[in-house]
């Protein structure tokens, strides 16, 4: 007969959904870390639920305080909150794994009393030989041979100075629970051996505090990645034991969400990919908003024609029951594009402060900005708002305005046209003749016009647009990508404008 779910597991649904973030303090928090953490939250704020945040920190070799404050740093950049946790409190206290071993032992102490767990003694290398002798298979594990040791048994291994492990007593028959993402999943009787809660010496480990915290806090909905999933079948029988036992009522849901593969080939995306470091695409110039929506969007749609959206708009459509249990594919340029979109969505004077931070880590202007620094980033940042995809490429796209000497690149030197003296020459003839005073966008570009891209019978020079105004950017921004030439001469004034001009005519001979 086949099982079915544990009638026990919750139907918690609205304000009484809590879910958990509960990341390992080790190295750099990634995007993979912070999709998880994402999807937790919107479903929280979906729902009108809590979203709980705790730090797993058991693992004293490898954890680290910085480690802690980045994750702190980055929850805070991409203006994720939560209801209960590290920092903020609440009534399960502490939220610091390292802070709850007494709690763990009560726990324990519990599931002693209920019979659920039992002491072992069996070492590794004994595990190995009745395995052999057993014609059982090493790779089976433990076989569960200290489940019926007698009071006479356990006084000889501690006589021996034995300390036991405290295993628990997986339940013989099948496993079953729905996950919210794939449906109906059922784990075999058999297909996990009796395994290991507390070490010897009395070391709780992840498989038992991470459920037995979840109880305690009371998290109805377990959302995490599918790297996780075969870990839920052990949850799942210490569940049951800590209901049985007295320490939680219920079993929560789970969800496993599809991995995030790198951008070739089938593997995960791997934390040492420079795509997947968090700060490093914050450093590249994503806005939280963009950087949020993209990863929104490796394995959950808004709408099949849909790519772009906000926070609010996704909190208010997203449950995790739509979520395609398929793998994602991390695209950076994908990401990169709506970002783009992002950043185009922004109010031009949050844009413009959001800017400040690259200009300044590349020595353009101080931080924060002089009054003239301040005027001229105000006029200059709606000039490229609608062409930027990361707010990094401000210093080479901006920088110009903020210097008296324009360094010129090779490429854009290269792409110069042979006839380039000329049509810096003539610039600089037209230019001069407007007044400072009517040195504006409108009357620079008729000028320029009538100076180069008239026909010769008119007066110009005949040339093509693209031509004619080439030289004058590299003159101006040396880059041949630049913000809207005539503006940015508007923005440089006359004087400034027609010195680079006269500048790279003279260094072209």
């Amino acid at each position: 007969m086949p099982s079915s779910p544990d009638p026990r597991t919750t139907t918690a649904t609205g304000a009484d959904v809590r879910v958990r973030f509960c990341p390992s303090p080790t190295g750099l928090p990634h995007v993979g870390l912070i999709r998880t953490v994402l999807f937790n939250w919107a479903y929280a704020r979906h729902h009108g639920g809590k979203l709980v945040f705790r730090i797993e920190d058991t693992d004293a070799a490898r954890d680290s305080e910085e480690s802690y404050l980045q994750l702190l740093e980055a929850l805070r950049w991409l203006e994720i909150d939560w209801d209960e946790g590290v920092e903020v409190g609440g009534p399960h206290a502490p939220y610091r794994q390292s802070e709850r071993h007494g709690i763990y032992r009560e726990v324990l102490d519990k599931l002693i009393a209920a019979g659920a767990v039992y002491e072992s003694y069996s070492t590794a290398e004994e595990i190995d030989a009745r395995n052999e002798a057993n014609g059982r298979a090493k790779q089976l594990g433990y076989d569960n041979y200290d489940r019926d040791l007698t009071d006479e048994q356990k006084a000889a291994f501690r006589a021996e100075g034995r300390e036991p492990a405290w295993r628990l007593r997986v339940p013989d028959e099948d496993l079953t629970y729905v996950d919210l993402i794939r449906g109906e999943v059922t784990f075999p009787a058999g297909s996990f051996p009796d395994f290991v809660l507390v070490r010897a010496g009395g070391v709780p480990l992840y498989p038992f505090v991470n459920p037995v915290d979840d109880a305690l806090m009371g998290i109805t909905h377990v959302i995490r990645g599918e790297d996780l999933m075969p870990s839920t079948a052990r949850q799942l029988a210490l569940y049951r034991a800590l209901v049985d036992a007295g320490v939680t009522t219920f079993i929560p849901r789970f969800a496993h969400m599809p991995l995030v593969l790198g951008e070739e080939g089938n593997k995960k995306l791997s934390k040492r990919d420079p795509k997947a470091d968090l700060f490093l695409q914050r450093e590249k110039g994503f806005i939280h908003e963009g950087l949020l929506n993209y990863l929104a969007l490796l394995g959950w749609s808004i709408a099949p024609d849909r790519d772009v959206f906000s926070l609010d708009e996704l909190v208010t459509a997203f449950d995790i029951v739509d979520v395609n249990p398929n793998p994602a594919r991390f695209d950076q340029k994908k990401a990169e594009s709506i970002n783009g979109d992002h950043i185009r969505m922004l109010d031009p004077d949050d844009f413009a402060g959001r800017l400040v931070p690259y200009l300044a880590g590349a020595g353009v202007i101080a931080d924060p900005p002089t009054p003239v620094e301040g005027a001229m980033l105000a006029a200059a940042a709606p000039l490229v708002q609608e062409r930027m995809q990361l707010l990094g490429d401000a210093p080479a796209l901006l920088g110009f305005l903020f210097t008296d000497s324009v360094s010129y690149q090779e490429d854009a030197l290269a792409a110069l046209p042979a006839n380039a003296g000329e049509v810096l020459v003539a610039s600089v003839a037209a230019l001069e003749l407007l007044p400072e005073p009517e040195f504006t966008t409108a009357a620079v570009q008729e000028a320029l016009a009538g100076a180069l891209v008239a026909p010769a019978e008119d007066g110009g020079l005949g040339l093509k647009p693209r031509i004619a105004y080439g030289p004058l950017r590299v003159a101006l921004s040396g880059r041949r990508v630049s913000p809207p030439l005539f503006e940015s001469m508007e923005l440089l004034g006359k004087a400034e404008t027609i010195r680079r001009l006269a500048a790279l005519a003279d260094a072209r001979g």
